[in-house]
């Protein structure tokens, strides 16, 4: 079913048509477009008359003016396209096949071959379908009372047809672009309202589980090993904390995003550059300052060793003392090492071991190397770790994971002019093995001077 013709599409017809009258002399000229009465059993369409001249033609009053049988081969009848002053004859009526057969004598009658697109010339009047794509859009007919059309005229006649049928597909293409974009618009602010509900219920239990925290850091003795637990506690709800401030900032940047874009036709390209929305990344903001490894990987590993003791992993570090002072964004930074430490724990079966060393060092860098015993990455995923959402092989296990950590890790560490290196199997050879053998992932950081 076509929809509704634009006004642009409405102002190249009657253009189209002041050619016809000014340039060829046509004295009556309509544009049909097809449209679908209903989805009934017979497939029955109408053509409806979108620009006539002149403007006060009377077409068909009180009845269908053309119907056509949808999965038969059409048939035209013509009466004179100009009827005298006492007829008000049909201009255009159409039947089926089997109503009048191809080989029927009758001189009015003439088909369009879906095959050939074939016009239809009857006296003074053309009758041309409208086809682009093999899709029949609609009918020109055109015509004049002085003196039938010659050969060059008919030709010119086609071309406006041909231009007509590609400006009406341009037409119903640009009308379907604009109900897609308002259905993602639709689409984006639903998404909008559930992402706000769900932000404000995580707000509720994220505040009560840092008053426990809280509350347990003080009834604890300062010398109770379960102080740096309940310290743990509190810091990681102060960082999701920080997130979920991030996310509110992000969200009032989207609100422009959910207006309205109109699609205009536009003979140059657009230099303009779309608004670039910055990502959730922990650190936005933040100077890179000199630190001490150990005071970096400190408070990740308190959380580290609760996990593997939980999985049944064996956490094993070799963090030396008088490390060089390293530049680094702190936030940005521990959330690398998260990341890494949280995927070697993860992908690493129950009795293996994880092991963090702070040896490596190579021209100004220093390197924080994180070993497993897992399965390791074959060769065709290490060639897109660090990929959005690339997961490679472990899509296909029970794992859960979203292939970000690494894409979001190898992006923070280039801002502080660092690396991230990979190797598998693992660098480590104390816990390597040909059925287990792991992987190894080195961040570097630059040596403070």
């Amino acid at each position: 079913m076509l929809m509704s013709a634009s006004s642009d599409f409405i102002a190249l017809c009657r253009e189209q048509i002041s050619l016809l009258t000014q340039g060829l002399g046509a004295s009556l000229s309509v544009v049909y477009l097809t449209q679908e009465i209903g989805e009934t059993s017979t497939g029955e369409a109408q053509l409806i008359p979108v620009v006539v001249y002149p403007e006060t033609t009377v077409l068909q009053q009180g009845e269908e003016l053309i119907q056509t049988q949808a999965s038969s081969q059409i048939e035209l009848e013509f009466d004179p396209i100009l009827p005298p002053p006492t007829q008000q004859g049909k201009l255009l009526t159409a039947t089926s096949a089997s109503e009048h057969p191809p080989e029927s004598d009758n001189p009015n009658q003439a088909t369009i071959p879906e095959s050939d697109y074939e016009y239809v010339v009857s006296g003074n009047q053309i009758v041309l379908p409208l086809i682009y794509e093999g899709v029949m859009m609609g009918l020109l007919v055109t015509g004049r009372e002085d003196r039938p059309w010659n050969e060059n005229e008919e030709s010119q006649i086609r071309h406006i047809a041909k231009t007509l049928a590609i400006a009406c597909i341009l037409d119903q293409r640009q009308v379907w672009l604009q109900q897609q974009l308002h259905q993602q618009q639709i689409l984006q602010e639903q998404q909008r309202d559930l992402l706000d509900n769900l932000l404000h219920q995580f707000r509720n239990p994220l505040t009560a589980i840092r008053t426990f925290g809280k509350l347990l850091l003080k009834r604890l003795r300062p010398a109770d090993p379960n102080q740096e637990v309940a310290s743990s506690i509190v810091r990681e709800s102060d960082r999701l904390k920080e997130l979920l401030q991030q996310f509110d900032h992000v969200i009032a940047l989207t609100n422009a995003d959910l207006q309205p874009i109109p699609l205009k036709a536009s003979v140059e390209p657009s230099m303009q550059s779309p608004a670039q929305i910055p990502l959730l990344l922990p650190g936005t903001g933040e100077e890179i300052t000199t630190c001490q490894i150990s005071d970096l990987l400190a408070p990740l590993l308190i959380s580290a060793q609760a996990i593997a003791q939980e999985r049944n992993l064996q956490l094993i570090t070799d963090i030396p003392p008088n490390l060089p002072l390293v530049k680094a964004n702190i936030k940005a930074v521990q959330e690398v090492l998260n990341n890494i430490i949280d995927n070697a724990l993860k992908y690493t079966p129950k009795q293996g071991k994880v092991w963090i060393q702070a040896t490596y060092k190579k021209d100004n860098f220093q390197g924080i190397a994180i070993s497993d015993t897992g399965p390791g990455i074959p060769p065709q995923d290490l060639e897109h770790l660090g990929e959005r959402h690339y997961r490679g092989v472990q899509a296909q296990t029970e794992i859960p994971g979203t292939g970000l950590g690494i894409a979001i890790a190898k992006q923070l560490i280039a801002q502080m002019q660092g690396d991230i290196e990979v190797f598998s199997p693992a660098l480590n050879q104390n816990i390597n093995s040909p059925k287990q053998p792991g992987t190894t992932f080195i961040i570097w950081l630059v040596i403070e001077n």
